[in-house]
């Protein structure tokens, strides 16, 4: 069982749906390290309108749907193992957006295959 709590750090990566590491999606090769590095948890959230660097607006409308949204891959975990994983992310991602910001967990209890009986 891993419990975190307390004080942390979280790593919020933006970048385009469309940016690929060696032909595949780069925000799954992204949550992919972090599960070898044994960070706490990983999600990726797509967004529906959003612009960067290049100013351009993509947007999940209708009428003027975007093959490239925005992306946000959100890592939290302690500090140390955070700060570790960043070179990953130098290797990684060559336009996009990394945000550190400190926060507080309050709870968080991973569970293995063998846990769930002991929820029921």
């Amino acid at each position: 069982m891993t419990r975190l709590t307390g004080t942390a750090l979280r790593l919020t990566i933006f970048i385009g749906e469309n940016d690929t590491w060696h032909h595949k999606p780069l925000f799954s090769e992204i949550v992919h390290r972090a599960h070898g590095a044994g960070l706490a948890g990983a999600s990726v959230f797509r967004g529906i309108e959003g612009f960067g660097a290049t100013s351009l607006i993509h947007t999940s409308r209708l009428l003027s749907l975007s093959e490239d949204l925005p992306v946000a891959i959100v890592i939290v975990d302690t500090e140390d193992r955070v700060r570790a994983f960043l070179p990953e992310l130098d290797e990684l991602v060559g336009q996009g957006l990394v945000i550190l910001d400190d926060c507080e967990v309050i709870r968080y209890i991973g569970r293995g295959k063998d846990d769930r009986s002991q929820r029921e």
